[in-house]
């Protein structure tokens, strides 16, 4: 597994540099694209479509000639809720009002799908799984777009995403080293005490690092509460992604990024990490929109 997640680290990052640098229009595009597959991956493990193909159950497999990956066979709700994600990053690129009102779209139109299917007893869970998708992948993600937007935005998004990195590969490693006390198993039986504190220490030295070679230069007591908060928000992303798949019995939410498994394996700590740091940058640090 080691080989394959260095072989996408040296062919992932360099494209995420270029992607964050060109920010704009082409930043928004990539990202809405990514999390409409992170949502197809999501909608798959929680609310996979029957076998037995119908065009109201899994419209996708009713047309196709071929047989679908697993990405591919899903619910209307599911085909939805991720084109309403994608909504959501194309509307916070126009601003926070577009993006309040994709958000209600995409909270309301289930029921309309909901109402005229008619099914009483599938209907709140089914409403559940869509919307909850469009909160956990499409409102969390399309912060990246705000973060993007102000003022050094470019610098922020890459402290925000290389830090989080940061916290990732040094829990692997550490954990991997010397590993022994288990986090909680019953969740990611993988993950341990030693790792997560590793992480924490190394993704809180990397903010720092980051936070001056990209010439942030955040002062040193606004950075301090920063340092702990985006390590443990990526922990906290890693384990809720971890709750997710083993309550629906998946080991990985996909198979397209070698060594991690699906794209949303790979933004899950990411998720809840840009808020805080847009959030923090905001109302803390006081930095306005560029």
């Amino acid at each position: 597994m080691l080989p394959q997640r260095v072989a996408t680290a040296v062919i992932g990052v360099p494209a995420i540099l270029a992607v964050i640098w060109a920010g704009g229009a082409w930043f928004s595009v990539v990202l809405g694209i990514l999390l409409f597959i992170a949502a197809l991956e999501f909608y798959a493990a929680v609310a996979p479509a029957p076998t037995n193909a119908t065009l109201l159950e899994n419209p996708l497999a009713a047309v196709s000639p071929v047989r679908l990956p697993r990405l591919l066979n899903q619910r209307p709700l599911g085909l939805m809720g991720a084109a309403f994600i994608a909504l959501l990053v194309a509307a916070s690129h126009h601003g926070g009002d577009w993006w309040a009102g994709a958000l209600a779209l995409a909270v309301v139109f289930p029921f309309l799908w909901l109402i005229l299917r008619g099914d009483r007893e599938r209907a709140l869970p089914d409403w559940i799984h869509s919307v909850g998708g469009v909160l956990y992948i499409g409102w969390l993600g399309s912060h990246l777009v705000f973060l993007r937007h102000l003022d050094n935005g470019q610098d922020w998004v890459y402290l925000a995403v290389f830090a989080t990195f940061a916290n990732d590969t040094s829990a692997y490693f550490v954990g991997g080293a010397i590993g022994r006390t288990k986090l909680v198993p019953r969740i990611s039986p993988g993950k341990t005490v030693e790792g997560a504190l590793g992480g924490i220490l190394f993704g809180a030295l990397g903010l720092v690092a980051l936070n001056y070679g990209l010439g942030l230069r955040v002062d040193v007591w606004p950075l301090i509460p920063l340092t702990v908060l985006v390590p443990v928000a990526a922990q906290l992303g890693d384990l809720a992604e971890s709750l997710v798949k083993r309550g629906t019995g998946v080991k990985d939410a996909g198979v397209l990024v070698p060594g991690h498994g699906g794209i949303l394996d790979r933004l899950d700590s990411v998720l809840f990490v840009v808020p805080v740091v847009y959030y923090y940058a905001w109302f803390v640090i006081e930095v306005g929109v560029g």
